[in-house]
């Protein structure tokens, strides 16, 4: 339950100087409820429902996407173009605003409006059931405001009063071994075809991805120290390498595809700040890191893959497909310099 009243917490958030997730864990509430609090002032609980949503989003025009998980976030400019709806998943397919949604997670959803500094901002924010972040869009000085007002109204709910009771965050996995079937495991990953295919592999065996790359073991995932993420960030701009930069959560991946032109360390944070595209990886969260080899009927698809302690993936790290720009040999010798975790697993 939250101890704080809505009052409290625009009293809070004012005189905060952190971002809404540090306020949020803080305080010990989730960061929807401190959007929640400013239900009527500024902010309007809206339709989650991706087929209503993501269309409206759409009719905003360029805006900023925002994707982030407890150690990365991935920030994107762009407009959602080429949406396809699903049950179990949906996707834009733009250059670049390029994401996988998974609908089941996208639970609470509003529209809000706050006064800063810079005048008035205005986004879009989805959580989850327990009220944690699946996605933001902030709109942009060039956005369309009339497609803003239509979008408060067209998707408001009804109740826009109360507030939600949000379930308890669900705890890491961590790692899901099942020793006994490392060979069959082995045996059937040398035999795919698409990288899609490994997540089916991996539940069958009643194993998780960091569990199977444990138990795989080289030369199909080779643990690297986790000092190889900086110096894959650097490489990456180094030698102007395309790569598919994937970041995300339970309820959306966002994907970055392209080059990395301005890799800037700040204290803990590893930062890419190039024009239309951010990233902001916490160094210090990288607890194993895995260079990945999975094969394709269109030949390796070769992956650097970070976890934090509690095992939850930070990212993924794809060289750019042939067709798409990239150099596959280039990536594979790129990687490989990438230094190994000497430690027997």
């Amino acid at each position: 339950m939250n101890e704080h009243t809505p009052a409290q917490l625009r009293d809070l958030k004012r005189d905060s100087t952190v971002r809404p997730y540090d306020l949020a864990q803080q305080l010990g509430v989730s960061e929807a409820a401190l959007v929640e609090a400013d239900l009527g002032h500024g902010v309007v609980r809206i339709d989650p429902t991706l087929g209503r949503l993501i269309p409206a989003i759409t009719a905003l025009g360029e805006v900023m996407a925002l994707t982030r998980n407890r150690s990365c976030v991935i920030e994107k400019i762009g407009t959602y173009n080429d949406f396809h709806d699903g049950d179990h998943a949906a996707m834009t397919l733009d250059h670049e605003i390029d994401m996988r949604m998974f609908p089941r997670h996208w639970v609470h959803a509003y529209a809000a409006e706050s006064e800063g500094k810079d005048g008035t901002r205005r986004s879009v924010q989805v959580f989850d059931a327990a009220g944690g972040a699946i996605h933001k869009a902030h709109l942009r000085e060039t956005s369309d405001l009339a497609a803003w007002d239509r979008l408060r109204t067209d998707l408001a709910l009804p109740d826009q009063e109360s507030q939600s009771e949000f379930t308890q965050r669900t705890e890491p996995e961590g790692a899901k071994i099942a020793e006994d079937r490392a060979d069959t495991l082995r045996e059937e990953w040398v035999k795919m075809t698409d990288t899609h295919q490994f997540n089916t592999l991996v539940r069958r065996l009643k194993m998780n991805r960091l569990g199977a790359y444990r138990v795989a073991g080289a030369p199909l995932a080779r643990r690297l120290t986790p000092e190889a993420v900086p110096l894959l960030l650097d490489r990456v701009q180094e030698s102007g390498q395309g790569v598919m930069f994937f970041v995300g959560n339970a309820g959306c991946i966002e994907i970055h595809s392209g080059t990395f032109h301005n890799v800037k360390p700040m204290g803990p944070w590893l930062n890419v700040l190039d024009e239309r595209f951010n990233l902001h990886l916490r160094g210090d969260h990288v607890a194993e890191v895995w260079l990945v080899d999975k094969p394709t009927k269109r030949g390796p698809a070769i992956s650097v893959e970070a976890f934090d302690e509690h095992g939850e993936l930070i990212f993924q790290c794809f060289g750019m497909r042939p067709e798409k720009g990239g150099d596959p040999e280039g990536w594979a010798k790129l990687v490989a310099g990438l230094p190994s975790h000497e430690v027997s697993q």
